[in-house]
């Protein structure tokens, strides 16, 4: 207990370290934050300064019951300002494709072709139309793509062959007789349309 006791004195503390790094840091960031969402507005806004359309001050004409068969003279007015015309672009000439090329576009409607056949004579009755339907509209398909010049007389007709077998395969289902044989025609149309291209 005799230990001596440490002396205590009362002395300043030290000063806390100074923050202002932190304060401009949080300073500068708020106004890049500001300067980016003012450039973005600036930017995306639509502008006021945009042509916009007005009234023409030219009279139009209008007929009026006439005694006389005189020819009445037409008013005519100066050509009033109009903005110049947005030139319009137009894709390039389409090349004329090979039949490689046509054959990879084309050959997924046509092997659903032959699945949606194989549908159809499992089918029953009405069950079966939205296949057709479906069947029909890809014969359109076929239809807008644009055939290799070599091959594009008998695509045409072969494709404008499969479009009738397809109706009348659709009249066959909806009479209920005929089915099969229609069918077939249809099976047949789309296996010369396999042939022309090469599957």
């Amino acid at each position: 207990m005799d230990e001596p006791q440490p002396e205590v004195r009362w002395a300043p503390l030290p000063p806390a370290p100074k923050r202002t790094g932190r304060v401009w840091l949080i300073v500068g960031l708020s106004v890049a934050v500001l300067a980016i969402v003012g450039v973005l507005l600036f930017f995306l806004l639509p502008r006021d300064g945009g042509p916009e359309p007005a009234g023409s001050a030219s009279p139009s004409p209008t007929a009026s019951p006439s005694e006389t068969s005189a020819p009445t003279p037409t008013a005519t007015s100066a050509p009033s300002a109009t903005p110049d015309p947005t030139p319009i672009t137009t894709a390039p000439p389409v090349g004329d494709p090979t039949v490689e090329v046509f054959r990879d576009k084309v050959s997924g409607w046509l092997n659903s072709a032959d699945r949606g056949l194989d549908i159809i004579a499992g089918a029953s009755g009405q069950d079966a139309l939205p296949v057709v339907d479906s069947l029909q509209q890809d014969a359109q398909r076929l239809g807008d793509a644009l055939p290799p010049s070599s091959i594009q007389d008998p695509w045409r007709s072969g494709v404008e062959t499969y479009a009738q077998r397809l109706a009348a395969l659709r009249a066959a289902i909806e009479s209920g007789s005929g089915v099969s044989g229609a069918i077939a025609d249809a099976r047949s149309a789309a296996a010369d349309l396999r042939g022309l291209v090469g599957l």
